[in-house]
């Protein structure tokens, strides 16, 4: 069992960047839900935040403290956010190591893959005091820039995706590998679903091609799968369909209830591999519905915000397979 201890970085009374988000707030949000993924992976783990220094060089020590004073682990790790200049660029994501260059190299691949960031790559610091003194190895992730308004809109569109991976990555997962040029036959795979064809968009406030009152085929409720969801039901609607979450990665096929029953579909664990012809850019997504009707000549209905990742439109063609195969680096 991978045992990991992730700390935010700064402190509630020592605060860190601040710009178009706070480094502080959403360093311990990704720590939350990054940890959340490290435990469904099996991993053990054990989150700190540091809520009582009243300076930095306190802050600073008693984080590497609470680090060190935990039972022996494999690797420390700090979440940050950098900061440099207001601007409407894209900076970029960074981690930093002293000892563990691969791991560091890795990451910041990983999270520049998934959620379109500048990769700038793994950067050797010797002068910073959480790499310097915690006792096990250590890495320090930047996840963008506070300050960068479009590394700011590229990390809320594709938050959890983006935990997802630093989770994944953390625990030993190799993104060097990459999704074939071809997917296998459609159905040539004893015990999964394959599809290739034209896709369109679905789910969310603003899609009117679904009535607001529309459900989904094994979804039933909000409870049943809180992720896919938007917090709150949209205004003057009562259905599932309307509720989706546009910036979550999901999809609809249609899907072989033989081959992929309800219950498997439903389950939060297994992801779809889905590829752009058109870009070559692949992601993993939760399957969230039947269709979309066999009229329309598509094989699979996308949320909103996979499509913009994957750089594609309405009727571009895609690639499907679920669940995702170990063997195309996923993780099933």
């Amino acid at each position: 069992m991978v045992r990991i201890v992730i700390s935010s970085g700064h402190g509630l009374h020592i605060r860190g960047a601040s710009g178009i988000i706070d480094e502080v707030d959403e360093s311990r949000r990704v720590v939350e839900e990054v940890a959340n993924v490290l435990g469904n992976l099996g991993a053990d783990v054990v989150t700190y935040h540091d809520d009582v220094s009243t300076s930095q060089n306190e802050n600073l020590n008693r984080i590497v403290d609470f680090h060190n004073s935990q039972p022996p682990h494999d690797l420390d790790v700090s979440c940050h956010f950098n900061a440099f200049e207001p601007t409407d660029k894209p900076m970029g994501c960074e981690v930093l190591y002293v000892s563990q260059l691969d791991l560091a190299d890795n990451l910041s691949y990983a999270m520049s893959k998934v959620a379109g960031f500048v990769n700038r790559g793994a950067k050797y610091r010797d002068d910073l005091f959480f790499l310097n003194s915690t006792a096990e190895p250590a890495v320090l992730i930047e996840v963008c820039f506070v300050d960068s308004t479009a590394d700011c809109e590229l990390y809320q569109q594709h938050f959890n995706f983006l935990c997802y991976t630093i989770a994944r990555t953390l625990v030993g997962e190799n993104f060097e590998a990459e999704m074939p040029d071809e997917l296998p036959e459609e159905g040539s795979i004893d015990g999964y679903f394959t599809a290739r064809g034209k896709c369109s968009h679905f789910g969310g406030p603003d899609d009117e091609g679904v009535s607001p009152d529309e459900g989904l085929a094994f979804i039933y409720d909000y409870e049943q799968r809180p992720d896919l969801f938007l917090d709150q039901q949209p205004p003057g609607t009562t259905g599932l369909a309307r509720r989706l979450n546009p910036d979550v990665f999901y999809l609809a096929c249609r899907w072989d209830y033989d081959v992929t029953p309800k219950d498997m579909l439903d389950d939060a664990d297994l992801q779809a591999l889905v590829k752009a012809t058109k870009t070559g850019r692949s992601a993993y997504a939760w399957p969230a519905d039947w269709g979309p009707h066999g009229d329309t000549d598509r094989v699979a209905d996308l949320s909103p915000g996979l499509m913009e990742y994957l750089g594609i439109t309405t009727d571009d063609d895609v690639e499907v397979i679920y669940p995702a195969p170990r063997e195309y680096g996923a993780d099933v």
